[in-house]
């Protein structure tokens, strides 16, 4: 009779992932500004938990782009550029058109629904006046990833991730009113019918690229105005 294998436990988060997912939500919704000095001992105060632990969070950040270390001087808060953009907007276009690219190929039901369910949540949230903000930037980042999600390359989706994390937050500082001259309900819907219904990579690939690239414009479009004359 075979003997039962060791009882697998989920691991709990340590302080450091804590706080790590804490920091990486303010900077992402721009609580944390580009460029702002990182104050480790108020950040120390505010999570109750001592300097090393402190220390690991901050410098996870700083492997993924969020955070800048500086020699002799700690850490600081990424800027913000055009020229960051444009890398982030090349990287990211070409990252998750490759994994998609792959996606379709592997392509199985379950991905097809992902993809329908999320295309379907992001329309509703889209629609819904009474959704928020980061209820609607959610379901945008829901839906983006449930298209590269079945490439099968975890690696390759974990760039993803970390790209669109880093253009996640170009979107909230500079993006208000982003969607107004654009229908980015129809790209969206362009973008799944030929990835997840038409099983057409090439087609699905060249629009994903050219949904990427457009709002990587518009975005760099509004960094270069003067912030006065920035949409609220």
């Amino acid at each position: 009779m075979p003997q039962a294998g060791p009882i697998e436990r989920p691991v709990k988060a340590t302080r450091a992932s804590r706080v790590a997912e804490d920091l990486r939500q303010s900077i992402l919704r721009g609580d944390l500004a580009p460029g702002e000095k990182v104050n480790l001992d108020r950040l120390r105060t505010h999570f109750g938990i001592s300097l090393s632990p402190l220390r690991e969070a901050v410098s996870r950040l700083v492997t993924v782009g969020l955070v800048e270390s500086e020699d002799q001087r700690g850490f600081r808060i990424a800027p913000v550029s055009v020229d960051d953009l444009a890398e982030v907007t090349r990287l990211r276009a070409d990252f998750e058109s490759l994994a998609l690219g792959y996606a379709v190929e592997l392509a199985e039901i379950d991905w097809e629904s992902a993809v329908l369910g999320a295309l379907h949540r992001l329309n509703r949230a889209s629609r819904d006046p009474s959704a928020t903000d980061s209820a609607r930037e959610a379901a945008h980042s829901a839906f983006h990833l449930a298209l590269i999600e079945g490439c099968g390359m975890p690696i390759l989706v974990g760039f993803c991730r970390n790209l669109h994390d880093l253009n996640l937050r170009y979107r909230r500082l500079f993006g208000a009113g982003l969607d107004e001259n654009r229908d980015m309900s129809a790209e969206h819907v362009a973008i799944a019918e030929a990835a997840a219904v038409r099983r057409d990579a090439d087609a699905a690939c060249v629009l994903l690229r050219r949904h990427v690239e457009r709002t990587g414009l518009d975005l760099s479009t509004r960094i270069s105005r003067p912030p006065d004359q920035r949409p609220e």
